[in-house]
């Protein structure tokens, strides 16, 4: 697959639920066909029940009620079997959480971060990218089918929750701690990522693209994933890693250091290129914000604070040498 492809998502054979695209979709989409049925099932003979009950004790003029008695037997039946089949549903999702939980032997394993208001995923070569779907450049959560996977989960912020409907997973992303799911892709296509916990603002536009691809096409993925995407300038390919990565956020849109007319949590860094007089630290010195400068602040964000910002903790990236120098052109670019 390359970045310009437009994504496909597989239709769905289930006219209650999404496509069933990993191996951990069919238990679960049985069990919820089952309890759909069953209820369905009793609901309609209980309330026909209850109708039938209704016309038939009717009350009668002239007839009076006696009180109804104790039937022990009936009681306890429908207490005891309830709670058998409570079990049995527990034990049939309770074996479905531990098979989700421990990784298939081999599996590959990939850091899935979340932070307001974007998920971030980290493969084994180090490569980071925003799950968020920009067909501009390398974006989304690419996974080979028939390969097991594990997911790492963390939250650089607030709790956030990371489900995919299509693979029937969804695990809470806890500052602080770890949380994990595994899986293998069973059929190539889109699928998408939601955020399942209200984690402020921007909750709603926290979302991501998941692509299942053919060994062959995810090969090429990999082999392109550190190329510039053709047809972009240095700062073009600058300002789509901007964006996707969430820079905006911090630092306003193109920079600017304002966000809605207030101040933005993060310095401006429209102008910021040679300023005159540097760029005051919280130290009291000031900087020369040359490339280096830049390019440490994208890769050790915290090696210096601006001054005002020092409440503001940037997160630290990882890119490859062509994406910084496109950031570092982008922000040469803004005025």
């Amino acid at each position: 697959m390359t970045f310009f492809l437009e994504p496909v998502t597989p239709e769905s054979e289930n006219w209650q639920l999404p496509p069933t695209m990993a191996d951990t979709a069919p238990p679960i989409d049985t069990a919820y066909v089952f309890i759909f049925w069953f209820s369905v099932f009793f609901f309609v003979a209980i309330t026909l029940s209850s109708l039938y009950f209704i016309w038939k004790y009717k009350r009668v003029k002239g007839v009076k009620s006696e009180p109804t008695g104790h039937f022990n037997k009936l009681e306890i039946f429908w207490t005891v079997t309830p709670t058998i089949f409570i079990v049995g549903l527990f034990h049939v999702g309770f074996t479905g959480y531990i098979k989700n939980a421990t990784a298939a032997e081999g599996a590959t394993e990939i850091r899935i971060r979340a932070k307001k208001w974007t998920w971030e995923a980290e493969y084994p070569g180090g490569q980071r990218l925003p799950l968020k779907y920009d067909p501009a450049i390398p974006s989304g959560l690419h996974l080979e089918k028939g390969k097991p996977y594990k997911m790492i989960i963390s939250s650089e912020d607030v709790l956030h929750s990371f489900f995919i409907p299509e693979f029937r997973m969804k695990r809470d992303a806890v500052p602080g701690q770890y949380s994990f799911i595994s899986f293998t892709p069973t059929v190539a296509g889109m699928a998408h990522v939601f955020c399942a916990e209200y984690c402020g603002t921007d909750h709603s536009a926290m979302l991501g693209t998941v692509f299942v691809e053919e060994p062959a096409e995810h090969k090429k993925f990999l082999d392109d994933l550190d190329k510039p995407p053709p047809g972009l300038t240095p700062e073009q390919w600058g300002a789509k890693l901007f964006i996707a990565n969430g820079c905006p956020t911090c630092h306003g849109p193109d920079g600017t250091g304002q966000i809605n007319g207030a101040k933005s949590p993060g310095p401006r860094l429209a102008g910021l290129y040679m300023k005159a007089g540097g760029e005051m630290m919280s130290t009291g010195t000031a900087v020369t914000p040359d490339e280096n400068y830049i390019r440490e602040s994208i890769l050790r964000p915290n090696a210096k604070t601006v001054m005002g910002y020092t409440t503001v903790t940037m997160p630290p990236f990882v890119f490859k040498d062509p994406q910084v120098d496109a950031l570092i052109a982008y922000v040469k670019s803004l005025k």
